[in-house]
């Protein structure tokens, strides 16, 4: 937990009540966002993403496997994080294990549509190679380096840059397989298809502290929170899944004033983020 004196409390929370953050931001900007993908070569997809000091690395690794007898006809997607013990001293021993899972879930929750798929923001129907017997599986795993605060954001930025920089390579069925058959396959090395994110969202994190709420809350601002609410939208303006964390109750004006101010910030968000995963992917192709 950060320690802060009385006076840095009454601080953060009269700038944030002013619109003037302690490090010169208003209550709804980013800090500066940088991008790198490719990061780890043994990957399908990778990227690193730093907003301010928070940094996390994304991987995604694709397997063929079975899609399961509820849903035959899409792949799965199943999210590890882990939080190394140096980001932060509140991550040795079980601090880090217990936040590794609550972003999982979290980020199960608005990239996936939660445990039911409804409303995934990652197209699981374009992991089919042969209905109800091939699909890919792509195992997604994120690393929190260094931590200041907006972890689900950052990871689900990283997710996105990551799954941009991810190629799924051409598989070939062969002919011939009768219907209770396991059909052959051939897994191409040379051709990879372009995983499509056109549908995948960015997460917005509102962090209510006081009678306000910011974005990209830092460690010490999220000390002194009293809830957050984060929304994750696609380029569309669609809501993919939202998730709450902090005891306080909010009222559900409150709530959809949040969701509309997401909707708005979300833009500004994508549009910065497209633009540093298109430069980061033009360095890592040169």
């Amino acid at each position: 937990m950060v320690g802060l004196s009385l006076g840095e409390k009454h601080f953060i929370q009269g700038g944030i009540a002013h619109d003037l953050r302690c490090d010169g931001r208003k209550r709804l900007t980013y800090r500066p966002i940088l991008v790198e993908t490719g990061v780890i070569p043994q990957a399908n997809g990778s990227a690193r993403v730093r907003m301010g000091a928070t940094d996390v690395i994304a991987s995604i690794k694709a397997e063929l496997g079975k899609p399961s007898s509820l849903q035959p006809d899409k792949g799965k997607v199943s999210i590890y994080i882990d939080c190394s013990s140096t980001a932060e001293p509140a991550f040795e021993g079980r601090g880090g294990d217990e936040l590794a899972a609550e972003l999982s879930n979290a980020l199960q929750d608005c990239l996936l549509g939660g445990k039911s798929g409804a409303g995934a923001g990652i197209d699981l129907s374009s992991l089919i190679v042969v209905e109800g017997k091939i699909c890919w599986d792509l195992y997604i795993d994120g690393l929190v380096v260094s931590s200041d605060g907006n972890l689900l954001d950052a990871l689900g930025a990283a997710i996105k840059a990551a799954l941009c920089n991810t190629g799924i390579p051409r598989v070939q069925v062969a002919a011939g397989a009768s219907n209770d058959e396991q059909p052959e396959v051939d897994v191409s090395d040379e051709e990879f298809l372009q995983f499509d994110t056109s549908g995948v969202p960015v997460i917005v994190t509102l962090t209510k502290i006081g009678r306000h709420y910011i974005v990209d809350a830092t460690s010490e601002e999220e000390s002194q929170m009293s809830s957050a609410v984060s929304i994750s939208v696609n380029r569309q303006g669609h809501i993919c899944g939202i998730t709450k964390r902090g005891g306080v109750g909010l009222d559900p004006s409150i709530i959809l004033d949040m969701i509309s101010v997401a909707k708005h910030v979300s833009e500004q968000l994508m549009n910065k983020l497209d633009s540093e995963i298109a430069s980061a992917e033009a360095e890592d192709e040169s």
